[in-house]
């Protein structure tokens, strides 16, 4: 009896380790209630940055999970967005820069080069005396995460998406664990939330906002309404904006406001967001544009009226990538941006995004499809664009279609220190650095209205430059002391919209997230709240980490 007992029991332990270790290898929840051990850092989002922080924890000797709700790592580095927007390069050191100098040691090889010759390409990077490489493949730019992250032996859960309604534990102002949806428990001593739309700094009741400041706000002349500098990307001819032209009474096409507000005035709209398309122009890798199910050609009316104006110029921004391939981009007044779709995505739920993305998606790939084939396109981009396609060999799991959509923009959290304009432009400078941001303040537009005479425009476009690399704010990246002590928020930073638009670039949201788990470290060692570690010594810490604090000493 005893005996059989016994085996009973070691039975279940097999099978339990058995289905727990199955479920971990296929990216699946465990069953239900079941808690990981508990972790020095626990990392929300395997974006760029996720990566980054994680692996940065895991080469200093400490324990860390990265837990991505999806099933690929490295979010838009590794999701379309391989022309990489940085002002300046050298103002990205530490892991960020070692990330673009494995690109450039991937495409030295001359293995890496199937459709075209090294030599034939001279892209951001890739020519004689460089160091780092800024434009690249999708699947490159995954391996290159994966690679860092089976080096560094940090743990990584897939599939894994944070209970949106009891998902934050928190014992007074610090987080001891969080809940998956499936039940899945992570405890940790530090939290670091990768995301881009910020869904863990939210739910620890951190504060946040989204959307446009008014320029009062913080004394600024670019965050609110912008018709005045809206002048990028913007319709040449006059395009009727009304159903039945001339028809005021016959409603708007789809997508256009009726007015538009005064400049400087706040609103909760959020910058156009669309999928950085990888094309190719090589005919046995390329897959025809696919038309939606349900395609319907009133969702370009716009686009052909605008044609028919007389405006010709081609619509888009397909920037090359080596072997032939493109990172395509919005461009000019009517393009793969969807303007206007998007303002319920920082703060929606999970189904309520899933909508919005496939919006998104539905919209693109029907834009694409009627360029290469409507009747009312003029012929020579019809043509032009017949002679592209996806690549055959990017997103294979995903029918070429890239799975991450470009969200330029959700939730920023509002912290003790707020980035604004005046960074940016140097009356403001901050005093206690984590890494430099360096491109021009930018957004694409925001929303599309019809002017007195019934013509269309966009508004929100806003490209302002001319400045050197800026230093971040430390308290740029932590909640307020009151709200969370244990939390870092380096991909959704205390940042007014016009700031933002500067420092949301790849390079600069992976320097933000080592200077995170760098601080997080300390933070452990020092026992203290994220917001009290002595910034002197992260600051000694960063510098021997290769990371880049100051312009003025360069």
């Amino acid at each position: 009896m005893i005996k059989t007992k016994y085996c009973s029991i070691i039975w279940f332990l097999c099978l339990f380790m058995t289905t727990f270790l199955y479920c971990e290898k296929n990216g699946n929840a465990v069953p239900n209630g079941v808690s990981d051990i508990s972790y020095d850092v626990v990392v929300y989002g395997g974006t760029s940055g996720g990566v980054v922080a994680a692996v940065k924890v895991a080469r200093m000797g400490k324990s860390v999970v990265l837990i991505e709700p999806g099933k690929h790592l490295g979010g838009l580095s590794s999701g379309g967005l391989g022309a990489t927007d940085i002002g300046n390069k050298a103002a990205i050191g530490g892991i960020s820069r070692e990330f673009y100098q494995r690109i450039r040691k991937h495409y030295s090889k001359d293995s890496a080069w199937r459709q075209e010759k090294r030599s034939e390409f001279q892209g951001r990077g890739h020519t004689e005396g460089e160091d780092a490489a800024w434009t690249f493949e999708p699947h490159v730019a995954e391996k290159v995460f994966n690679d860092m992250i089976l080096e560094a032996k940090v743990k990584v859960v897939y599939r894994e998406r944070l209970d949106l309604k009891k998902g934050v534990k928190k014992n007074g102002t610090g987080i001891t664990e969080i809940v998956m949806e499936s039940g899945r428990k992570f405890r940790g001593k530090m939290f670091i939330d990768a995301t881009y739309e910020g869904d863990l700094m939210a739910k620890a009741g951190v504060s946040y906002t989204f959307g446009r400041e008014a320029n009062s706000k913080y004394n600024e002349t670019l965050s609110g309404v912008q018709v005045k500098h809206s002048t990028h990307h913007q319709f040449i001819k006059p395009v009727d904006g009304y159903i039945i032209p001339g028809d005021r009474s016959s409603g708007l096409l789809p997508g256009i406001n009726s007015s538009i507000e005064k400049d400087g005035t706040g609103d909760k709209r959020i910058q156009a967001y669309c999928f950085r398309l990888c094309a190719t122009d090589v005919p046995e890798n390329r897959v025809p544009w696919p038309k939606p199910r349900n395609y319907s050609p009133m969702r370009y009316e716009l686009l052909l009226r605008n044609f028919e104006a007389g405006d010709h110029r081609i619509p888009w921004n397909p920037v090359m990538m080596p072997n032939r391939k493109t990172d395509s981009n919005n461009n000019f007044a009517f393009s793969t941006d969807n303007i206007g779709m998007n303002y319920d995505y920082p703060d929606g739920d999970y189904e309520t995004r899933r909508l919005i993305i496939q919006e998104h998606e539905d919209y693109q790939k029907g834009l694409m499809w009627t360029l290469a084939n409507h009747q009312r396109v003029p012929q020579k981009i019809r043509e032009y664009f017949q002679r592209w396609g996806l690549s055959k060999d990017e997103f294979v799991d995903n029918d070429n279609w890239p799975h991450q959509l470009y969200v330029r923009e959700a939730r920023r959290m509002v912290s003790d220190y707020v980035m604004t304009q005046h960074n940016c432009q140097g009356r403001v400078v901050a005093e206690d650095p984590i890494g430099l941001a360096a491109y021009t303040m930018d957004s694409h537009n925001i929303q599309r209205y019809v002017d007195e005479n019934g013509y269309v425009r966009n508004e929100g476009d806003v490209q302002v430059g001319g400045f050197p690399p800026y230093p971040i704010s430390y308290r740029s990246i932590v909640p307020k002391e009151s709200e969370c002590t244990n939390l870092f928020v380096p991909m959704c930073p205390s940042s007014s919209h016009m700031a933002f638009g500067s420092i949301r670039m790849e390079p600069v949201f992976m320097v933000f997230a080592q200077s995170s788990a760098t601080a997080a470290m300390q933070a452990i060692e020092e026992g203290v709240a994220v917001q009290k570690i002595d910034y002197l010594k992260l600051s000694q810490r960063l510098l021997a980490d290769k990371q880049v604090l100051s312009w003025l000493t360069r």
